[in-house]
């Protein structure tokens, strides 16, 4: 195995910061220097071997054998969305040596004259839009790295889709050359706005409609849009996502999913997570898409399907509730089965007997711990002077996962 350190060294905004004596004089000493043109450009007159950075599959094999002292050059921080990653990943760490320098990042922060270190860091480079859209929905303060397909104007439009129109945006453009340029506008404006390849989008969240006014769990039923009898019962609803075992990141399918009344308040608890809420029925869509609406649920995407159809177009679930299943509780477990991750959860609430000895054997027979909860409310009701419990029908919370209890 050889010896010799691979150096990576980040270039900082050209003619703001360069780079460091330290830096340069690691340069000074290398035989190879690897980078895009543009960086290999900053040094005309290196008298070593210079490889342009195109292919980083042979550039590992090259790095993997090499005993020759080499640069690998970056831009800013290499660690921040950088070859970094990708270097660390594949060669042992105590041959790399990093030397960072500021990030384009950082630099727009300083000339927009924000602070950067509340601030959430996405890159919709080569990665796609969905993903990284969540996590911008869920942070007040967002930088994104855009590409050449998901454009500042892009992205924006799905904002302006998802009901996330409350930011005050920054484009940030060529930043370091002689025509960098910064724009502010609203959500709407950078839906119209073309700019540079060159730039960082900053979102910074102003105002937030209506959401103010509801708590995070324990909205009550009369604030939200339904049927009679067409939601799950604020208490029993408070059950069934302490069931859920809810963690910020995860993905949650919500089947039946009627008003939305548990999606809505399960993305509350994980603003960085995902909720499908799966739905055919068009009235229950039209309650659900109000819902959605009225509280702002950014990060519940409807799936328009009677399930089981429908979910194999949706990522692996961590969590998975079932608030109906239409007569199609075999099948939708068994779909469920095939794609729950392996430390998931399922849960699903009863009414009838029926349903509930028809769940529990059906999730016993797939290898599932079950556990049921009866839940029985009652609430106060007036009559003439006095006060009286009127008892609602028990609900059973059905909680099911792989494994022992």
């Amino acid at each position: 195995m050889p010896k010799q350190k691979i150096c990576l060294v980040g270039a900082g905004i050209e003619g703001w910061e360069g780079f460091g004596k330290q830096a340069l004089a690691v340069i000074d000493n290398a035989e190879v220097l690897i980078g895009s043109q543009r960086l290999l450009d900053i040094f005309p007159d290196f008298p070593g071997e210079k490889r342009l950075l195109e292919d980083l599959s042979i550039m590992l094999e090259y790095l993997r054998s090499t005993e020759k002292m080499t640069v690998v050059l970056g831009s800013g921080d290499p660690n921040f969305f950088g070859v970094g990653r990708f270097l660390l990943r594949n060669l042992p760490k105590d041959r790399v040596e990093i030397y960072p320098n500021v990030t384009s990042v950082q630099y727009a922060f300083a000339r927009i004259k924000e602070p950067w270190d509340d601030a959430t860091f996405v890159s919709v480079h080569g990665r796609g839009i969905k993903p990284a859209l969540d996590r911008i929905i869920a942070s007040e303060k967002t930088a994104v790295l855009t590409d050449a397909t998901n454009t500042p104007a892009v992205i924006a439009r799905e904002l302006i889709a998802r009901g996330a129109e409350g930011y005050e945006a920054w484009v940030c453009e060529d930043l370091g050359l002689t025509g960098e340029k910064f724009t502010k506008t609203d959500v709407r404006g950078l839906a119209e706005l073309s700019c540079s390849p060159l730039n960082i989008l900053i979102l910074i969240k102003t105002w937030e409609p209506t959401l103010q006014n509801y708590p995070m769990i324990g909205i009550r039923d009369d604030e939200f849009a339904t049927a009679k009898k067409l939601i799950t019962k604020e208490e029993v609803r408070a059950v069934t996502l302490g069931k859920l075992q809810l963690q910020d990141d995860l993905v949650l399918w919500d089947i039946g999913a009627g008003s939305g009344s548990v999606s809505i308040e399960a993305g509350n608890l994980m603003p960085n997570g995902r909720i499908y809420a799966v739905e055919k029925n068009p009235q229950y869509l039209s309650f659900l898409r109000e819902n959605l609406k009225k509280f702002s649920a950014r990060n519940v995407l409807i799936t328009e399907s009677f399930a089981p159809e429908g979910l194999e177009d949706m990522p692996d679930p961590d969590r998975v509730f079932i608030g109906g299943s239409g007569g199609m509780l075999e099948e939708i477990i068994e779909a469920v089965d095939k794609r729950l991750k392996p430390d998931g959860f399922i849960v699903l609430n009863a009414v009838t007997l029926d349903t509930l000895t028809k769940a529990v054997e059906f999730l016993e027979d797939h290898g599932y711990t079950v556990e049921v909860t009866c839940v029985n409310i009652a609430k106060t009701r007036t009559l003439t002077e006095y006060k009286m419990f009127a008892a609602h029908n028990p609900v059973y919370v059905i909680t099911a996962w792989k494994g022992e209890e």
